[in-house]
């Protein structure tokens, strides 16, 4: 599997596991609402430090972005 195919997957499903809209977790991130959804959508690929403050405002190791489960 592609590694973006593979970060947007696991971001989609634990953004919703964590019951957060695009909007909530991006405000949570500091980031963009556009830039979540063109991650998620595999237009984007997100920075490393993207992927911190992603997982920061998840509260997840930022390795759980990257496995294949």
């Amino acid at each position: 599997m592609r590694l973006r195919r593979l970060v947007a997957k696991n971001l989609r499903r634990l953004r919703k596991e964590g019951g957060l809209s695009q909007e909530e977790l991006a405000d949570r991130a500091g980031l963009n609402r556009n830039y979540i959804g063109m991650i998620e959508r595999e237009e984007n690929s997100p920075t490393v430090d993207a992927l911190e403050q992603i997982s920061n405002a998840l509260g997840i190791d930022p390795v759980a972005l990257l496995q294949d489960r």
